[in-house]
């Protein structure tokens, strides 16, 4: 689809510390609606870092954020309303029901809990977990739980998407069933942020990849464009090479030697 010309989210000299460590060393990023960014990097590289400063859970940088248009600095709130985010760990309430938490979530969009109910018990059903929406959390497998995280995410119809480790913990089905709803999504114009080291996904629904490593951003184009700029050919390869690790080869043959040494037992 066409982009519109002015991004959705623009980052200037991004900078942030912790203590004397320098996470981020000047980002400077445009992301434009309809598009799903692939935010990959090593551990380290300050991808959460970024993700959380957007969200407004860390304070102490220097550089601007605009989203929407409007500076996220001096407490601003309103653009939260227009955005979800999927934590690489969710933290959800295990005493509350599924019906609760969501009906807890979408009030804080503005919602109201009869927009909540119509709303999540559907998506539920979509992802065959409706017998427990009036179940506590506490019963619900990983898998389950990844799906509620989902749903509290999108059920307020967020313009930005911002996802950390997404599919973790889900099955098969479902993880065809979310990259389909990322791509739709996509297409109505929706913005994806989203960040995995899982490779073969990121390359095959990302519509750009923005790489960083050691708090800079070393590539940033579509993965057509990255191939073009490489020598190597999956992403995963491309990521090797541009953060400098070579050393998954020899890693793996001395694991494997040190597990054969001693003595065999049957």
């Amino acid at each position: 689809m066409e982009l519109d010309r002015e991004p959705i989210i623009k980052i200037r000299d991004l900078y942030m510390n912790f203590g004397d460590k320098e996470v981020l060393k000047g980002i400077n990023l445009d992301v434009y609606k309809g598009q799903i960014i692939g935010y990959i990097g090593p551990n380290g590289a300050g991808k959460s870092t970024t993700v959380k400063i957007m969200l407004g859970l860390i304070e102490g940088y220097t550089g601007n954020i605009e989203i929407f248009g409007e500076s996220i600095e001096k407490g601003a709130i309103e653009y939260k309303r227009r955005i979800g985010y999927v934590p690489e760990t969710a933290d959800i309430y295990d005493s509350l029901t599924a019906n609760e938490y969501l009906t807890f979530i979408g009030e804080l969009y503005g919602m109201t809990s009869d927009e909540v109910d119509n709303k999540a018990k559907r998506l539920m059903n979509i992802f065959d977990i409706e017998n427990a929406y009036n179940s506590r959390i506490s019963s619900y497998s990983k898998g389950m739980r990844q799906k509620v995280a989902i749903i509290s995410s999108l059920i307020h119809n967020p313009d930005v998407l911002f996802l950390d480790e997404p599919l973790s913990g889900l099955d098969a089905n479902t993880v065809i069933i979310v990259k389909e709803i990322l791509s739709k999504l996509a297409s109505k114009g929706k913005t994806i942020f989203y960040s995995s080291h899982i490779m073969e996904v990121v390359e095959k629904i990302s519509s750009r990849i923005v790489l960083l490593n050691d708090g800079q951003i070393v590539a940033d184009g579509s993965f057509e464009d990255l191939k073009n700029t490489c020598s190597e050919g999956s992403l995963e390869q491309i990521f090797n090479q541009l953060t400098g690790f070579n050393e998954h080869e020899n890693k793996a043959e001395e694991f494997v030697t040190i597990i054969e040494e001693g003595e065999r037992y049957e």
